[in-house]
């Protein structure tokens, strides 16, 4: 009981005895690690937070080891340090050191006991790892604590009072350290001195000395083992406790030495009381004593029980006293941070009650709203201030509740905090108040302000009306604006002044003085009026003005427009082309409405210009002239118009005509470009596009046709002028002419199109089948054959798709050899290319062939061991088959035929046996090999094979009694086959090689070569087949077997006779060809001489003699070029004869055509030199002729001048010379014309002799009829027909040539013969036709019979080789069975579907030729039913078998793809199953990317069941006959699936919170770092020494601020809420979560505490700052200005400019008022800064204040001084520069006038009046400006400016001017009038001249009359005469008047001389003589 009871107290004591030994261990190593860090100036403070980095940790390995770490990773972050630890972990495992559970991020996350036990770990590898004993036999090696221990008792022993058995007890008294330093140094202690009982100074003096003298570091305190000797007694009874941390902690302390000192001692004192009892009562009952017993109370049990009750009080008391303790330390912590807030909070309030304690608002707005802004800013602070304060009554309400021994202090402060709060919120409230007072005001005076300004800016004392229109409506606009501007603002102004008068009648607290608001509110009134007034008189003068300038705009652009459309008609040309005609014509359209609508208007300008007239306002000077002169141009430009619109209309048709002309060749060009294209297309689709593009011009050529006959209409309806142009002769020429040739090229493009078509079919085809074989060669050549069987069985049905796709691509490639060859044969122009194609396509289709090959036998290697037991099932099934149709085949017959048949029977047979004995051969070898590698199953293996072997003899003894006729007849099979296929060949090379097709050209000529030449190429390589044929002899002489040797040498004989007649046909057709070729040539050189003879025919045939002497000189030398060049020629044309001849020499078989075309060539040549040489003579002649003429003429001429009197004579005798002359040249010219026409006939007739003997030789040929035995003559016949067909094309082309030729004739007696020849020949063209169509149709007919029989007996032997594989009853018991025997009907099934459509065209070509009653339709019809049935059995056995096959396919893959699903079902439950949860959070998270990726493939994985349980359905419903097997096995791979996905779940969950813990973890110390790195910065009292720094410190923490306050929030939000969320999501560890999250939130709220105090500090030290700053900025610009205005007024005596002085002044002033802000700012801020300051700052702020005013005022006087001067300087250049405009304007006024030119007539007398007039306006206009200035120098003088004399002299010059400028323009004004009454007079007297001229000859007239009714008619004009002279003697009188009146100014002798002559008498005719001719006009002008 006893020890129990010891052991709970130890159990208590266990804790404190731990930290105690932590903390003596971590003073001891950190002290040991400093001492090796101090090598390299290193050092730490705490072991455990000094570590975590791994930096110190990788220096002491260094320093250690004495070897190189890898260098460590700087920075901070969590990462960094682990990776530091890292190495330096990695460092002591490379040298073998052993850590136990010691992890990186246990040293980073600072573990107290795995740190210490990673520096002992080192401790002890690095200095006590091995200590060496040295004994007398040998040298021992221990444990490092066994040798260190055994060490120290060898060094110790002998010491008195020193016994080691432990490192802990023996070493508290200090003599074992002393001991062991006595024994090296015997020097340093004197042992003997020392004792037990003082422990601590043997300790200290152990440690000093080892220090000192042996450099030894001082790791151990002598506290540290003093602590088990200061053990006092306490009284644990008492259980009042201090109300305080320091004596609740005394208390603790005394309780703990009590239960660690003295307790102890009594435990032993109580066990010897009992050892002690004991003994006494034992040697009492040993001496039969009474044995003792003690008193009551005192007995053992006694003490026992008494020692429990202490026992229990000590328990009690010390969880009491720890209670206590912990409840104090929070006490005291509430209290420190009380203390701290509340002095933060006190030093606050006071600042801001001094802020809001003062009412500088300023005199401003500016001002006002910045006080606003402030105090707002304030009153937010301190808004957001009361949760603070709130948290410090919440304190102390805290405090107070655990009953704090200081509370009466802490609600003091509280109180005092609360009471500051309430008084600062009240200042705040009355502040704001006042504040925004006297921001309303402010507001309504600045409005004022802004009201007033506007109004001095209106301008309307302007007297400028404008110049223009655009001018003065203009300004109307801007009057309009203005005056609504007006009444706008008065309603402002209205409410401004309500709201201002407000402030005068206000209670209490007011801004201002009611009196200045009255003021401002009556200045504004009388403003507002004096602008209403100004504004409604200047909008009446301008609505004048503008009614005036509108009228003068209207007439200017009517007169404008009349101009313009004058100008426009009067240049404008009647078009170049019909559509400029058209848009001349819709342009005159829109004339004639514009003058429509023009007349309107002007009209209405008449009248508004009428009513102006009528007002007499103002500039109405010229609105008369104006009119009338708009109404003469108005009349002309009505005239014009209708001029113009009948010339446009002529035009229109003449263009019309043209463009149709344009349009029509511009077609039928285009056309010809399409017809004449070489574009023939790039592929089929091209092609055919072209070919359908081509009929739709051919159509649209047809009916372009009725568009050339109309247009022939429309130009003979066009006028004469524009219908007799060459131009519209030669365009409907040309296009005539161009139409033609695109109708036949149409013709000749349409048949190339067709050849081309067929070439690109074949092409496409071919292009198709190559893409598809590169596709698949890419893919073969990628493809990499797998390993798995299942991934091989993959590609198994790849190629099986793939066998399958080859199979359609052979039939297509097939089909484009058959094209191929059918171009071939029919002789297609790209016949090489053809063969060039399809050479390269089965090259590639072989290459894939044999690529495919390949890559199947890699394949089958593969899946040889998997399909050993299904091959040789199907080897054994085989043998027995083969063995079986070898039983019933028998070789019978001795003759051909039955040998045939035999051989074809077992063709199929001899197939399988030769693949099936190497398949024997390497199963054979893969037994061997399986049996090898398989020894187990070598029974199994062998048994299977040996079956096969047993068949297989078998198989072989049944083929050895048929093998000689099996041999024989193979041989016989091999022979026939090749004979067979040579023959064909040679057949079809014979028929190549006797082809009669002869070349019609030079192209076809060479191709025909190259053909012949490639046909003996294919010779030569047949040859080696002829000579293997010819030596069968040896397989004919063998006797092993019954041969039809007859046959056989019948055929040989056969091919012997064919192969040399194939040589001869050859060597015949090639000298044909080569003949054919030659001749060619021969044409080609005879085509280009005939060329040459055309040319000089025509030239020759269009010669014209000359008429004159020159003319005929130069067609002589023309002539002589002409006979130079055709003697060029003639050597040309002579080396064709010569090569003609050769050939006939030759005997050419186109001797006969040779030697025509030679003969014409020579006699059209001698003709043509005959003509050139009777030419020459014919221009010789005409050169004497033409000489004589032109002597005859000069010597006439001649004669004429001397004898003029026989000039009559002469003219008459040279006429009659000319008319001779022309006579002959006439008659000349139609006799040639003649002969020339009667060569031509003789030409045509010829031609047509030569055709019709073609035409009788090829009706020759159509007489014999052969229709062929078989399909090869047959397509012989056809050729040469189709051959017939092109002669009879061709003919018939020229035949339609000669009848042009013929039309052509002249001549009725040469065109009747030429008429016969043509007729002949087109009848026998005509009766030539229906034969060829007839034959054709039969020969079509026939072959089609004969292929039709090929075809069925073809289908027929096909269907019967494929029957039996379709009717077989095999369907395979296992999946790879199963899938080999689909492949291969599959395969049969695609193979029949390829060849359905071949078997159904044979069939309905079968039944066509069926239907006709004939000899040959009777086996065609039975062919027909024997292959419809064979093929309707074969398809439906094939599919019956593919439905089998399926449902069995269904079942195995069922079975197959359970089987893998169970597997991975299984593997991903042992995965699913693991516990492992990560170390840390970077495994975890791995681990849980893996889960999450694993529970992916898993879900993925349903649509794999999903389909697995489909197919389940699918074989359920089908009624399988595993129904109940498959159900089964399904429903246990659904619950399988449904476990895993559980399972996936659980896993998933247990990852992810412990992932969650981890990141929550690195989250929570990274930002307890990242605070207290803040706080660091946060906590500085830095200030600032100027307002730079202060400025910089200042941003740099608002930035610090920001920073700091959106990224810590941030993070602190996102760790709450991530602690939030794992705490609501139930979390295993949320006790320890929800630590962490209140320790983060409090160092967060400390943190923003810190930052916004040190803001406050710094925003008052930047205000003072920025005080001082201010006023020295300030100071520096006031001393700037002050040094400006010297320059300033400088500036005024250097310049002349007044605008440059003033905008220098304002400039000042400008800058100067900037100034003024910134002074009223800085008495604010000196004002304010006084209220806070006191002390040296405040007068260091009244100083700078007074220093910057009084520089202030010096500026201001200085200012005012310089601007007067400039002003004065301003107004004397202002005056200098008006008085120099004034007179330059004057001289230019006095220059106009009277410069004009000297007028002619009335009207520009007018005009220079009224521009005389203008100038008066001008001048009067100037007048005020002139008065002005006058003024204005009155004014200076007044004033008495300096510069006075030269402002008075300026003066007298202006008005000087002034006058000079009124008298001479009175003067020129009456000049002028003067002007104007001579020129009046002048215009009269004109008038009068003309009438007085017009009725002299009646008045001069002597005829009287011959009849009453002529006298009644003469005396009537004489009555009329004499009225009229009545009149005109008014005007008479008038025109004496003027005279009259002018002569008393001007003395004009000829004017007084007309007067004179007037007043003689009105009626003399003398008197009018003064009147006639200009020059009488002229004087009168003058």
């Amino acid at each position: 009981c006893e020890h129990k009871r010891l052991s709970k107290i130890l159990v208590k004591l266990t804790p404190n005895l731990n930290d105690e030994r932590d903390a003596v261990q971590k003073k001891t190593f950190t002290k040991w690690v400093n001492s090796h860090l101090a090598r390299v100036s290193c050092r730490i403070s705490d072991l455990y937070n000094d570590l975590r980095d791994g930096y110190m940790l990788i220096r002491l390995l260094e320093v250690l080891s004495g070897e190189l770490l890898p260098r460590p990773t700087r920075g901070r972050m969590r990462i960094h340090c682990l990776e530091n630890v890292d190495k330096a972990l990695q460092f002591l495992k490379e040298q073998r050191v052993h850590l136990e559970n010691v992890g990186s991020h246990d040293i980073v996350d600072g573990n107290h006991r795995l740190t210490l036990g990673l520096i002992w770990t080192i401790i002890l590898r690095f200095q006590i790892q091995v200590i060496k004993i040295e004994t007398e036999d040998n040298r021992e090696t221990r444990s490092a604590k066994d040798a260190l221990l055994l060490w120290c008792q060898m060094k110790t022993a002998g010491y008195p009072e020193v016994n080691i058995h432990n490192f802990t007890t023996c070493w508290r008294d200090g003599l074992a350290f002393n001991a062991l330093i006595h024994r090296h140094r015997p020097d340093l202690i004197e042992f003997h001195k020392l004792t037990r009982s003082n422990a601590t100074h043997n300790l200290q003096q152990a440690f000093n000395i080892a220090e000192q003298s042996l450099g030894l570091t001082k790791l151990l305190d002598p506290e540290g083992n003093e602590q088990f000797a200061k053990l006092t007694i306490s009284i644990i009874s008492n259980q009042k406790f201090a109300n305080s941390l320091s004596g609740v902690q005394q208390q603790l302390q005394a309780f703990t030495t009590y239960c660690t000192i003295e307790k102890p001692i009594k435990f032993q004192e109580k066990g010897n009381l009992e050892v002690l009892l004991f003994t006494i009562q034992s040697k009492l009952r040993a001496n039969n004593q009474k044995p003792y017993m003690p008193h009551d109370g005192k007995l053992i049990s006694d003490i026992n029980k008494a020692w429990e009750r202490l026992e229990k009080a000590e328990h009690e008391r010390g969880v009491a006293l720890r209670k206590e303790l912990i409840r104090q330390e929070k006490l005291e912590l509430l209290a420190q941070r009380f203390d701290h807030k509340t002095t933060m909070r006190q030093a606050w309030l006071n600042e801001n009650q001094r802020l809001v304690s003062q009412d500088n608002f300023g005199y401003d707005l500016p001002a006002v709203e910045a006080a606003m802004k402030k105090h707002e800013a304030i009153e937010a602070d301190i808004m957001s201030y009361e949760e603070r304060i709130s948290v410090v009554v919440e304190l102390a309400t805290e405090m107070e509740s655990e009953g704090y021994y200081d509370i009466r202090r802490i609600l003091a402060r509280k109180e005092n905090i609360f009471g500051q709060w309430s008084l600062l919120k009240e200042l705040v409230v009355g502040r704001k108040a006042r504040l925004e007072k006297n921001l309303a005001l402010q507001k309504t005076f600045q409005e004022m302000v802004y009201m007033i300004d506007w109004m001095e800016e209106m301008q309307l004392l302007s007297k400028d009306y404008g110049k223009h229109l655009l001018e003065v409506e203009d300004m109307l606009q801007k009057q309009s604006l203005q005056e609504a501007d007006i009444s706008i603002q008065a309603d402002r102004v209205q409410i401004l002044n309500t709201a201002a008068l407000k402030f005068t009648t206000i209670e209490g607290y007011q801004p201002c003085d009611p009196q200045v608001i009255c003021n401002r509110v009556n200045h504004v009134n009388t403003c507002l009026e004096e602008l209403k007034q100004l504004a409604a008189k200047r909008h009446s003068e301008l609505e004048d003005s503008r009614e005036l300038w509108a009228f003068f705009q209207e007439v200017e652009e009517s007169e404008n427009w009349i101009r313009e459309k004058t100008s426009i008609l009067a240049t404008q040309s009647c078009g170049k082309d019909l559509s400029s005609v058209l848009r001349l014509l819709q342009k005159h359209k829109t004339l004639a409405g514009e003058l429509l609508a023009r007349r309107a208007l002007l009209q209405q300008t008449m009248k508004k210009g009428k009513q102006i007239l009528t007002q007499k306002s103002f500039g109405t000077a010229g609105i008369q002239e104006r009119l009338m002169e708009v109404k003469a141009e108005w009349k002309r430009l009505e005239d014009q118009v209708t001029q113009r619109l009948c010339n446009l209309q002529e035009a229109l048709d003449f263009f019309q005509f043209s463009t149709e002309t344009d349009d029509l060749l511009a077609w039928l060009q285009d056309a010809y470009r399409l017809v004449s294209s070489e574009d023939f297309g790039h592929d089929e689709y091209s092609t055919q596009s072209l070919l359908k593009k081509h009929r739709g011009v051919r159509e649209s050529i047809d009916k372009h046709r009725v568009q050339v006959v109309g247009l022939r209409k429309h130009m003979v309806a066009l006028p004469l002028h524009y219908r007799e142009l060459d131009e519209v002769r030669a365009r409907m020429a040309e296009t005539e002419q161009l139409y033609t040739e695109v109708a036949e090229v149409g013709v000749l493009r349409q048949q190339w199109l067709h050849d081309a078509l067929a070439v690109y079919r074949m092409f496409s085809e071919v292009n198709a089948c190559e893409v598809w074989i590169d596709e698949k060669e890419q893919w073969l050549n990628r493809m990499e054959v797998p390993e798995r069987l299942e991934d091989v069985e993959v590609i198994a049905h790849r190629f099986e798709s793939l066998d399958q796709e080859m199979n359609s691509l052979m039939g297509r490639i097939l089909d484009v050899n058959q094209i191929v060859q059918q171009l071939l044969d029919s002789g297609h122009p790209s016949s090489t290319e053809v063969r060039g194609c399809q050479d390269h396509l089965n090259s590639r289709w072989n290459r894939i062939v044999e690529l495919v090959e390949q890559k199947k036998d890699h394949l089958d290697s593969i899946l040889r061991i998997q399909n050993y037991l299904l091959e040789c099932t199907e080897i054994k099934s085989q043998i027995q088959d083969k063995r079986k149709a070898i039983d019933a085949t028998q070789y019978v017959g001795s003759d051909l035929g039955s040998v045939l048949a035999l051989q074809r029977r077992l063709s199929t047979m001899e197939g399988a046996l030769a693949v099936l004995e190497p398949k024997l051969l390497q199963l054979q070898e893969e037994v061997e090999e399986l049996a090898t590698s398989h020894p187990d199953k070598a029974v199994d293996i062998l048994v299977p094979f040996e079956g096969i072997s047993v068949e297989w003899e078998e198989l072989k003894r049944t083929l050895q009694g048929c093998e000689d006729s099996l041999t024989v007849a193979g041989r016989l099979q091999q022979f026939i086959q090749d004979l067979d296929s040579f023959l064909t060949w040679l057949v079809q090379t014979q028929t190549a090689a006797a082809s009669d097709e002869l070349p019609n050209a030079l192209e076809d000529a060479e191709r025909l070569i190259n053909q012949h030449a490639a046909l003996k190429e294919e010779i030569g390589r047949y040859e080696e087949d002829y000579e293997r044929l010819q030596a069968v002899n040896e397989l004919l002489e063998t006797d092993e077997a019954p041969l039809p040797h007859g046959a056989l040498q019948q055929w040989l004989h056969k091919l012997d006779v064919g192969w040399n007649k194939l040589l001869e046909m050859w060597e015949s057709r090639r000298e044909v060809l080569v003949q054919a070729h030659i001749f060619h040539l021969f044409l080609r050189d005879v085509k280009q001489a005939e060329a040459f003879l055309n040319n000089q025919e025509s030239a020759l045939a269009h010669v014209e003699l000359p008429t004159t002497v020159e003319t005929v000189e130069a067609a002589i030398k023309k002539h002589k070029d002409f006979t130079t060049t055709m003697e060029l020629n003639l050597h040309r044309i002579k080396a064709v004869i010569e090569a003609g001849e050769s050939l006939i020499s030759q005997n050419n078989i186109y001797s006969d055509r040779i030697r025509e075309r030679v003969d014409l060539l020579a006699n059209r040549g001698n003709q043509n030199r005959e003509h050139a040489q009777q030419w020459l003579h014919k221009l010789n002649d005409q050169w004497e002729h033409q000489r004589f003429l032109q002597d005859c003429h000069e010597e006439g001429q001649r004669l004429m001048q001397e004898k003029p009197e026989m000039s009559a004579l002469v003219k008459k005798k040279m006429e009659e010379i000319r008319e001779c002359w022309q006579d002959l040249e006439s008659t000349t010219q139609a006799k040639a014309r003649q002969l020339f026409e009667a060569n031509r006939a003789d030409l045509l007739v010829q031609s047509y002799s030569n055709l019709d003997q073609r035409l009788e030789q090829l009706e020759g040929q159509l007489a014999y009829v052969d229709y062929g035995q078989d399909l090869t003559t047959v397509n012989k016949q056809l050729k040469k027909l189709q051959t017939m067909e092109c002669q009879m094309e061709e003919w018939y082309k020229e035949v339609g040539e000669l009848q042009a030729h013929a039309a052509s004739i002249p001549q009725q007696g040469q065109v009747e013969k030429v008429s016969e020849k043509q007729a002949g020949v087109e009848t026998r063209i005509v009766r030539l036709i229906e034969p060829l169509k007839e034959r054709r149709r039969i020969l079509l007919a026939s072959k089609e019979v004969h292929q039709v029989g090929r075809d069925l007996e073809d289908e027929i032997l096909w269907i019967q080789e494929h029957l039996p594989v379709a009717t077989s009853q095999e369907y395979g018991t296992s999946l790879q069975a199963v899938q080999q025997l689909m492949k291969k009907n599959q395969s049969l099934q695609r193979e029949l579907q390829g060849h359905r459509g071949r078997v159904e065209d044979v069939l309905e070509r079968a039944g066509v030729i069926a239907s006709i009653r004939s000899p040959e339709a009777d086996s065609i019809r039975a062919g027909m039913e024997q292959l419809h049935q064979l093929w309707e059995a074969l398809w439906t056995e094939t599919e019956h078998r593919q439905l089998r096959l399926d449902v069995m396919y269904q079942a195995q893959q069922y079975y197959f793809d359970a089987g893998e699903v169970e597997a991975w079902l299984s593997e991903q439950e042992l995965h699913m199953m693991n516990e492992e949860t990560g170390k840390d959070e970077a495994s975890t998270l791995q681990l849980l990317k893996k889960q999450l990726a694993l529970q992916q493939t898993i879900e993925d994985y349903a649509e794999t069941i999903g389909m697995l349980s489909q197919q389940c359905r699918q074989l359920l419903e089908l009624g399988h006959p595993d129904c109940e097997q498959i159900s089964k096995h399904q429903s246990q791979i659904d619950r399988l699936y449904v476990s895993l996905k559980d399972l996936a779940e659980e896993r998933k969950s247990r990852l992810e919170q412990q992932y969650w813990l981890y990141q929550l973890n690195r989250e929570v110390d990274e930002l307890e770092q990242w605070i207290a790195e803040r706080e660091v910065i946060a906590s500085s009292t830095e200030l600032g020494q100027d307002f730079e720094h202060v400025t910089i410190l200042q941003e740099k923490f608002t930035e610090f601020a920001s920073e700091t306050g959106s990224l810590g929030q941030e993070r602190v939000t996102a760790v709450n809420q991530m602690v939030d969320e794992l705490i609501d999501y139930g979390h295993g560890d949320a006790a320890t979560i929800a630590e962490w999250k209140d320790g983060v939130n409090e160092a967060w709220a400390d943190l923003l505490e810190l930052m916004e105090t040190r803001g406050q500090m710094l925003a008052a030290s930047h205000q003072l700052h920025k005080f001082f700053s201010d006023c020295r900025e300030v100071l520096a610009q006031i001393e700037d200005k002050q040094r400006r205005l010297p320059e300033v007024r400088a500036c005024q005596g250097g310049t002349s400019n007044t605008s440059t002085l003033q905008r220098l002044m304002q400039t000042f002033e400008h800058d100067i008022q900037l100034l003024v802000t910134q002074i009223r700012q800085l008495q604010e801020s000196a004002a304010q800064l006084r209220t806070v300051y006191a002390g040296e700052k405040a007068e260091a702020i009244a100083m700078q204040e007074h220093e910057v005013m009084q520089a202030w005022k010096e500026l201001l006087v200085s200012c005012e001084d310089c601007r007067m001067q400039i002003t004065t300087a301003t107004d004397k250049l202002r005056f200098f520069g008006m008085v120099r405009d004034q007179l330059m304007w004057m001289d230019s006024i006095i220059c106009q006038i009277g410069t004009g030119e000297k007028p002619r007539d009335v009207s520009s007398v007018e005009v220079l009046m009224n521009y005389h007039q203008s100038l008066k306006s001008e001048v009067e206009a100037r007048n005020k400006s002139v008065l002005q200035c006058i003024e204005m120098g009155k004014t200076l003088l007044a004033a008495r400016n300096p510069a006075s004399e030269e402002i008075k002299e300026k003066l007298e010059k202006v008005l000087a001017k002034q006058q000079e400028l009124t008298e001479k323009w009175d003067k020129h004004w009456e000049e002028l009038q003067h002007m104007l009454e001579v020129h009046q007079f002048a215009q009269e007297a004109v008038v009068a001249e003309a009438w007085l001229t017009a009725q002299e000859p009646f008045l001069s007239s002597n005829e009287l009359g011959g009849s009453v009714d002529e006298v009644e008619q003469l005396i009537r004009r004489h009555e009329a005469f004499r009225k009229a002279a009545a009149t005109w003697e008014e005007r008479f009188s008038s025109l004496r008047r003027l005279t009259t009146v002018r002569e008393t100014n001007q003395p004009n002798p000829r004017v007084r001389d007309k007067g004179r002559a007037e007043q003689a008498s009105p009626n003399s005719l003398a008197g009018t003589e003064g009147f006639l001719g200009p020059s009488g006009l002229f004087s009168c002008s003058q």
